[in-house]
């Protein structure tokens, strides 16, 4: 399974113009991806620089015929003329999509700076040896309060998943919304997470559990002592004046010894942020 991950500044290039089409095709050149997941996509919100409104959940997906498109909105607020305005993550798979859920992450107030509320999409996907859990999320900037409370909200849903592996099912319920749905252990953890490697967020997101398999950096495990490709600011020196790493994907221990490769790909100016490419082997 070849997964993407990418924070596209609701599709807004280095160079001020807004276009999906080159996000699919910037991602599509990267490599045949079975999984792209995305972070600020936007619907609605015309003052964001460059854009008209477009709907992108719509339009990004309508990109790419096949593929099962889940969204994650953290903010939904009202717009004119009866319209909704949205805010946050996008999943599509080409791989069957068995059930998704959307977490809306911990936002404690703090009254000291701005924030919005942050989401997390989790989607049970059937990939080669057996389901896999794939979540993708952006964690708050402004507030290192509000960005640590979802880190142990991640840790947490983490911990829950992997008791509820654990669920035995009722067969009269099959087919139904009462019908159990299991959530394997094995998973994968990625996205925008602003923070940087050598921070305690970053320690806490790989602590150890009780309860649950730890996350482990998968650019560590394919590129061991190596520095982490930087994946924001490498060429937007307006808003990061110093480029720094804050995307990353964390798996679980198992899916280690299956990580075939993990590349930056430093050549787009697409968006302020750089994809992120995962392959990850069949089991055994």
């Amino acid at each position: 399974m070849k997964l993407i991950t990418w924070n596209i500044q609701w599709c807004r290039g280095c160079d001020g113009r807004v276009d999906p089409a080159r996000i699919i095709e910037t991602a599509c050149a990267l490599g045949d991806f079975d999984v792209l997941c995305l972070q600020e996509v936007a619907d609605g919100f015309p003052g964001l620089a460059g854009s008209r409104g477009e709907d992108q959940f719509r339009i990004l997906a309508a990109m790419l015929p096949g593929f099962e498109a889940i969204a994650g909105v953290g903010v939904d607020a009202g717009a004119a003329a009866g319209a909704r305005a949205r805010f946050g993550n996008l999943l599509l798979s080409r791989l069957p999509v068995r059930f998704a859920f959307r977490h809306l992450l911990a936002w404690p107030a703090d009254p000291s700076t701005s924030g919005m509320q942050r989401v997390a999409i989790e989607a049970v996907i059937d990939v080669p040896g057996g389901p896999m859990r794939v979540i993708t999320t952006h964690l708050e900037y402004y507030s290192e309060l509000q960005r640590a409370a979802q880190v142990e909200h991640l840790r947490a849903l983490h911990a829950q998943a992997c008791a509820h592996s654990a669920d035995k099912p009722d067969p009269r319920c099959i087919g139904s919304p009462f019908e159990t749905r299991i959530r394997p252990t094995t998973a994968l953890l990625c996205g925008d997470f602003n923070f940087r490697p050598e921070s305690k967020e970053y320690s806490r997101m790989i602590a150890p559990m009780e309860a649950a398999p730890a996350w482990v950096d998968a650019w560590k495990v394919v590129h061991p002592g190596a520095v982490h490709l930087h994946t924001n600011g490498v060429y937007d020196r307006v808003q990061w004046p110093h480029p720094h790493t804050c995307d990353f994907i964390f798996v679980t221990a198992d899916l280690a010894s299956r990580l075939r490769r993990f590349e930056v790909d430093l050549q787009t100016s697409a968006s302020d942020h750089q994809p992120l490419l995962v392959d990850i082997g069949p089991a055994g």
